[in-house]
């Protein structure tokens, strides 16, 4: 058990989960107080120890699974012979006596060799019908040996196999069964409410079954190929550190929630890194005067601590194609923690550019005001394709004058020009008179200058250039920003 709990808690750590030794041993201790047959016990009692954020629970799950996926109450030694007789008595429990050639429990095979593909549905049916748990986590065993075609050391996932065995056993045609067997019983009619009851205590049944088939499954996965090597092959990015540029629309769904806790959190740790600033120089008068309740010995130093002031913040940030959703990260962050700059100022362009500051005055949701952004900022000059060089330009015209030397300017986006002028000079003028100008760029530092990257041409002028893929990278910077 040892062995099998330091494998998945170095899971949890490739995974990105943060796991530390005294985390690890608390867990193991953890383990000693659970009967270790109730599986959902140990998954909670290890979740309690290990898993510090909701948004890392399913990263957790899915390791879980993996890591204990031969642990299974019903899975043993023998497991293959009991799953067989189980199936075969099921179906003589129903009545159902084997006929033909080679049917018999005598044929060497188990009963699920013997029954034909319309046996195992009308047992599966039966089992549903009277919830019977057991008998439908048997043929939940036999469906998979059946229909998933699962072959030794083939590189496939679980969810191809999966998708194979529900389409043979349609999983929709069988509720619908089940709905006119309900129907039946009742005298040929259900009431609205009666009918709605129904359906939904047959959808249960039906997704406890596709539990039980993934859970199959993926136990015959980790026989085949190891915890260790399975759990590679399934493994996913943490919401914080899924990209910005290739985020599916789940994982984007996943960053919007990920995002409301990482805003308080950061506000909190940029006021207590400000309220807990590095000492000033020495004070002395004030040292000598609290010395002379200790004889004049000067037991407490006193010091004078700096105030430093909040920053004033230019965000300045294309919203073309693919880096708009990194741009609309970067907004809602820095609009949420907008209490520890003394003021923030929002720019969007294309190949135009428009001040979007009014979108968030006086709203409570940020995400409103992003919505606002993308379909009311006139940003589109020409043809609505990146010019970082008309853009910048435009801004240098409108809005020069009010950059200050507390102002910090963010520059965000590919510095992808479209083979346009870079207007570079732009932002050379922006740091000569701004406290700070840095970039943030969503792309791979791998591809910086690469067609038509012209970020090189800016980089020169900025103090820094940041590579911001993810959330994770995202408030790093904004931490050492504030």
């Amino acid at each position: 058990m040892l062995d099998v709990l330091t494998g998945f808690v170095g899971e949890l750590r490739a995974a990105g989960l943060p796991v530390s030794m005294t985390e690890a041993v608390d867990a193991a201790e953890a383990v000693h107080h659970i009967p270790l047959e109730d599986r959902d016990a140990l998954k909670y009692a290890l979740a309690a120890t290990l898993v510090k954020s909701s948004a890392h629970w399913k990263a957790f799950e899915t390791a879980f699974e993996i890591y204990f996926a031969l642990r299974t109450p019903h899975h043993g030694a023998d497991e293959e012979g009991r799953a067989d007789g189980e199936a075969e008595d099921a179906g003589e429990e129903q009545g159902e006596q084997p006929t033909g050639p080679g049917t018999g429990r005598g044929r060497g095979g188990g009963a699920g060799e013997a029954m034909s593909a319309e046996e195992l549905a009308e047992m599966l049916f039966r089992a549903l019908l009277s919830a019977n748990d057991a008998q439908v986590a048997a043929l939940a065993r036999q469906a998979v040996t059946r229909y998933a075609g699962m072959e030794p050391g083939r590189p496939v996932g679980g969810t191809y196999y999966l998708y194979r065995t529900l389409r043979n056993l349609d999983l929709d045609g069988m509720l619908r069964r089940l709905l006119e067997t309900a129907r039946r019983e009742a005298g040929g009619n259900l009431t609205a409410l009666e009918e709605r009851l129904a359906r939904d205590e047959f959808q249960v049944r039906l997704d406890k079954l596709r539990r039980e088939l993934e859970d199959e499954i993926r136990r015959r996965l980790v026989a085949d190929r190891g915890s260790e090597a399975l759990a590679r092959s399934v493994r996913k990015p943490l919401p914080e550190d899924v990209d910005f540029m290739h985020a599916t629309r789940e994982e984007l769904t996943a960053l919007r929630r990920a995002i409301h806790p990482l805003t308080r959190k950061l506000a909190v740790r940029l006021a207590r890194k400000r309220r807990h600033g590095r000492k000033g120089p020495l004070d002395f008068r004030s040292t000598v005067r609290h010395s002379l309740s200790t004889g004049g010995v000067p037991v407490d130093p006193k010091f004078r601590y700096p105030r430093p002031a909040k920053p004033e913040i230019f965000v300045v940030a294309d919203i073309s194609g693919s880096v708009a959703s990194f741009a609309r990260f970067t907004l809602h962050l820095v609009y949420a923690i907008s209490s520890q700059f003394s003021k923030v100022r929002s720019f969007v362009f294309i190949d135009g550019i428009d001040e979007v500051t009014r979108f968030f005055e006086g709203v409570d949701d940020v995400a409103e005001a992003l919505h606002r952004i993308n379909t009311e900022a006139d940003v589109v000059w020409v043809d609505g394709h990146s010019d970082y060089g008309h853009a910048f330009n435009v801004f240098w015209e409108r809005w020069a004058e009010e950059i200050t030397p507390r102002t910090s300017i963010l520059l965000l986006g590919d510095a992808r020009n479209n083979y346009h002028a870079s207007q570079a000079w732009v932002v050379q003028e922006m740091r000569h008179r701004a406290r700070h100008v840095y970039w943030l760029n969503p792309e791979p530092r791998a591809y910086w200058g690469t067609g038509d990257s012209i970020l090189g041409e800016y980089a020169v002028h900025c103090d820094a250039v940041y590579e911001c893929r993810n959330l994770r990278q995202l408030e790093l910077f904004v931490s050492e920003l504030a």
